[in-house]
């Protein structure tokens, strides 16, 4: 008996000065535990990862720091035949931030572009849910009618700029000339600010609708059909099946894509650029174009103030986002 008890004694000694040696020891961090378990997946993502951070990474540096100069056209460095200038700008801090926030010009491009992208995302996402649910059911020659929606989708948008050009023309646009046949005067769409406006937005729905009707109409075809039969035998009519089912089946796909949306339309250069180049005079300039215009279209080019433009632009997208995750995560949206 006294044997068995010491041995026990002697047992539970070893086992606890090896917990504390164990307890005492350095335990291995998360992220080297990381790499260890999963290095081959770290292995096959390193190229991409350095690529982004190269393509990414070193643009996005280098105009916060030009931000932080006084960068121009005229002591950049530069090389003129066979002799090299060498740049001759200084580091200014935060100078160019404060001249743009104090700038009226700032906060008139800010207000227009927020105009522009909520009305521009509420439209189409408007338009694609309504294609979107048509396009669910079932009804002859649906595969036809999704291609011919989508196709704006297909073709570049460049070429869809071009076309819409064409077509807004004031004295030879088609759109001018049906007007004309049923008596009516011909309208300035790029010509008068409103009007201009108004085109912009219009292109600008017509190139985004059939993403968000696609994305949409994945959402759909993922709600169980069994929920609308049981609502219909319960005596929901369509608007509440639309409501209690449809709705809350789409939240998670709408979240998305509207952010998505939001973003892309934020800095949506192409279609503004293309279409009136800003005008008439800088009535539909928005944040992006402005940027462009201070570094490739105003002389003396104004690089930091031009990175400055973009770096207030991530800026503002990266508060948006931060609040639009919040207030999904307070609605029980996992994101």
């Amino acid at each position: 008996m006294t044997v068995h008890t010491g041995q026990s004694t002697a047992k539970a000694a070893g086992e606890s000065a090896r917990g504390r040696g164990r307890a005492t020891g350095e335990r291995p961090g998360r992220l080297r535990r990381a790499l260890s378990t999963h290095w081959y997946a770290w292995t096959m993502v390193a190229p991409v990862v350095i690529v982004l951070g190269v393509i990414i990474g070193w643009p996005l540096g280098r105009g916060v720091y030009l931000s932080l100069t006084d960068a121009n056209e005229r002591n950049v460095g530069r090389t003129i035949g066979a002799n090299h200038i060498d740049a001759t700008y200084t580091f200014v801090g935060l100078d160019n931030y404060v001249d743009v926030l104090n700038d009226p010009v700032f906060m008139q491009r800010l207000v227009w572009t927020v105009v522009w992208t909520v009305c521009c995302v509420a439209t189409t996402f408007l338009l694609g849910l309504a294609l979107a649910n048509m396009l669910n059911r079932q009804f002859r020659g649906r595969a036809a009618y999704r291609m011919m929606l989508i196709l704006p989708w297909a073709v570049p948008g460049f070429v869809s700029v071009f076309a819409w050009r064409f077509l807004f023309n004031r004295d030879n646009g088609l759109l001018n000339k049906v007007l004309d046949g049923g008596g009516i005067a011909a309208v300035p769409w790029l010509d008068d600010p409103t009007w201009a406006k108004f085109s912009v937005i219009a292109v600008n729905v017509w190139l985004g609708v059939p993403f968000m009707m696609v994305a949409l109409l994945g959402g759909l075809q993922s709600i169980p059909g069994e929920l609308y039969e049981a609502a219909e035998m319960d005596g929901a009519g369509p608007w509440k099946r639309f409501l209690y089912i449809t709705v809350p089946g789409l939240r998670s796909v709408s979240s998305t894509v509207i952010l998505l949306s939001t973003i892309w339309t934020f800095n949506m250069f192409p279609v503004i650029f293309l279409l009136t180049r800003g005008g008439p005079g800088d009535s539909t300039e928005i944040l992006v174009t402005q940027a462009f215009r201070q570094a490739f279209v105003e002389s003396p080019r104004d690089f930091a103030g031009s990175a400055t433009w973009g770096v207030l632009i991530l800026a503002v997208l990266m508060v948006f986002a931060l609040v639009y995750r919040r207030s999904l995560r307070k609605q029980g949206e996992v994101w």
